[in-house]
């Protein structure tokens, strides 16, 4: 978003002998794990697909507890308050780091809303296409294309999830909500049955680490990320506080509704978190002031 400046990312941390024994044993294990689900995953599509089409009710299990799993290798704590809904409709969240898909997933059975780009992203493009993920294009010759695409996904019961940021953060901060995907709930078959949840999504650092240690934005780049998580001597924790659904028919538009989402997720984010972005960007802002 233009005029959000997070600073300066993260120093990397030295990898010493430990880590990287770290690496090796974490990195299998997840490698196993989410390649091993993948497969299963497929095999059991085969026969999801003939029988129900785009409707999945065994593969979605299987991406849950990979998810689970991961984190239990990765020795991240994972936290959620709140009740998940059960009613027709999707999931909003704010948006820090790749493991926010881990994160969101092994909570709810969801499927992501994703940027066309990640499409073509090595290993990570495929798992997102083998796991039902609806890719957008934000051009706005796409766009009435996309709301097709999105609406059938929803008439077809698919829960899907989006961060309606539009891009990812530091972990610190919450940027305004953007409503064009809003539009597709108020299709006039839909909006009368359709529900969102808002979820807010909260990292802590490990004790000693930059608190922006697990946020992934700007042009950072995902390999050196992934290497100083599964190197981290030590693991801090994701929280998830899932809120009061909304009804979409309570609201006039999709502004209005992308306006009460987003004040939903920001009452979830601690206040100690956005203290600790300001303070980080504090010094940026001082020095890019003009001098008195």
């Amino acid at each position: 978003m233009a005029g959000w400046d997070p600073g300066q990312e993260p120093a990397p941390v030295p990898v010493g002998p430990a880590g990287w024994l770290r690496v090796v044993l974490r990195g299998t294990a997840l490698v196993t794990v989410i390649f091993g689900g993948l497969g299963l995953l497929l095999a059991l599509r085969l026969v999801e697909r003939p029988l129900w089409g785009v409707h999945r009710p065994w593969t979605p299990h299987i991406t849950q507890n990979v998810c689970r799993l991961a984190f239990i290798i990765l020795g991240v704590r994972r936290k959620v308050r709140g009740s998940q809904m059960r009613r027709h409709g999707a999931v909003v969240s704010n948006h820090a780091s790749w493991l926010d898909i881990f994160a969101l997933n092994a909570s709810k059975r969801v499927y992501f809303v994703s940027k066309s780009e990640v499409a073509s992203w090595p290993a990570i493009g495929w798992l997102a296409r083998a796991t039902g993920t609806v890719f957008i294009n934000r051009r706005a010759s796409e766009a009435l294309r996309q709301r097709r695409a999105f609406v059938q996904r929803l008439r077809a019961g698919h829960k899907l999830l989006f961060f309606p940021e539009g891009t990812s953060t530091d972990g610190l901060s919450i940027l305004p909500f953007k409503s064009t995907l809003f539009a597709a709930f108020f299709e006039e078959d839909l909006r009368h049955d359709l529900w969102i949840q808002p979820v807010t999504v909260i990292y802590r650092a490990p004790d000693g680490a930059d608190p922006r240690f697990y946020g992934w934005w700007g042009e950072m780049a995902f390999g050196p990320h992934l290497l100083q998580v599964l190197a981290a001597p030590r693991q801090g924790t994701v929280e998830l506080v899932w809120h009061a659904p909304l009804q979409v028919a309570d609201f006039s538009d999709r502004k209005a509704l992308a306006r009460a989402c987003e004040q939903a997720v920001r009452a979830g984010f601690p206040p100690e978190l956005e203290r600790a972005g300001e303070a980080l960007s504090q010094p940026m802002a001082e020095i890019s002031a003009p001098n008195a």
